[in-house]
């Protein structure tokens, strides 16, 4: 990939700041689904600072830019990415209680840390998140939620930084939390910490709850292959695994992608798919189930 002049500065301004840099860096090495093209850089950031900074002359030179976390709800595109992605460590894996009943969370840590965190501190409210595979800051971006709980729930606040570099928080209802859905999902903000409240509980109860839906999980989920989970939201009054499931789709293959034969709900990378293939097979659902059903299934993944 030709990396240009201004990917080169924001390259040599992150260097100066004794970020690592990796260019041309394949992105599936970085998602769950093991799919997507090199990224012009990849930078490594581990501080607000040096992010601000690095966000403020991406938008100076107009150079576009993205973070990733987990990569579990990412389809990254077969050309790849031409321009900056950043992955949060150093200060955005910290956690740390803030009272009884708050812990603050930045948005590089993973949610299973978070779950274990709680757990070690005597504290329910997020064993739904027990099992999903992704950052805390992604799992805020799109009020990720499972098992009848949403980070919605959870919530009480959120700091970003903007594409110019101002940092910021949003009280839980600036964030806007709804189905799939935050206030980040319109804006370009990067979110750089939560904070959460719970409420006490005996651990082995918070155990208890984590392990069966742990058990869930794995009985239902194609964790076997790589996947970018629930491909689709659920269309009201239905469930989209089911309605697919109806339709006959289960096991339907286009290149390496597979509607799994497990839980219909997922596309499974059953070896070399690219991201062409998934979004062949996605257009094909869509197209079955609009037909068969009359139902529109609107993607819950995100494409870069």
């Amino acid at each position: 990939m030709d990396i240009n002049e201004n990917i080169i500065s924001i390259i040599n301004l992150a260097k100066e700041r004794e970020c690592r840099v990796c260019e041309n860096e394949p992105l599936s090495k970085y998602t769950t689904f093991k799919i997507g093209g090199n990224a012009a850089a990849l930078i490594i950031v581990e501080n607000a600072n040096v992010l601000s900074e690095l966000l403020a002359k991406c938008s100076e030179l107009d150079v576009p830019n993205f973070v990733i976390g987990n990569g579990s709800n990412l389809l990254i595109d077969d050309g790849g990415y031409h321009g900056i992605v950043f992955k949060l460590e150093g200060e955005f894996r910290q956690i740390a209680l803030i009272d009884d009943n708050t812990i603050k969370c930045a948005a590089g840590t993973t949610l299973a840390k978070l779950c274990k965190f709680a757990l070690d501190h005597n504290l329910s409210g997020l064993e739904f998140a027990w099992g999903i595979p992704g950052t805390v800051g992604g799992a805020a971006f799109m009020n990720a939620g499972a098992y009848g709980g949403e980070m919605k729930d959870v919530i009480r606040s959120s700091s970003y930084i903007t594409p110019n570099g101002t940092l910021g928080t949003f009280d839980a209802k600036q964030m806007e939390l709804s189905y799939r859905h935050s206030v980040y999902s319109d804006n370009k903000y990067i979110i750089t910490s939560i904070t959460v409240e719970l409420v006490p509980e005996r651990p082995e109860v918070i155990r208890e709850k984590m392990d069966d839906l742990m058990g869930r999980r794995k009985s239902k989920q194609p964790l076997e292959y790589p996947s970018a989970g629930s491909v689709f939201k659920r269309p009201e009054g239905y469930f989209a695994g089911g309605l697919i499931e109806e339709c006959g789709l289960k096991g339907k293959q286009i290149g390496g992608a597979q509607v799994s034969e497990k839980h219909a709900g997922f596309i499974v990378n059953k070896g070399g798919a690219t991201c062409k293939d998934v979004c062949g097979l996605i257009k094909y659902i869509q197209d079955v189930v609009l037909e068969k059903k009359g139902v529109s299934l609107e993607c819950e993944i995100r494409k870069i």
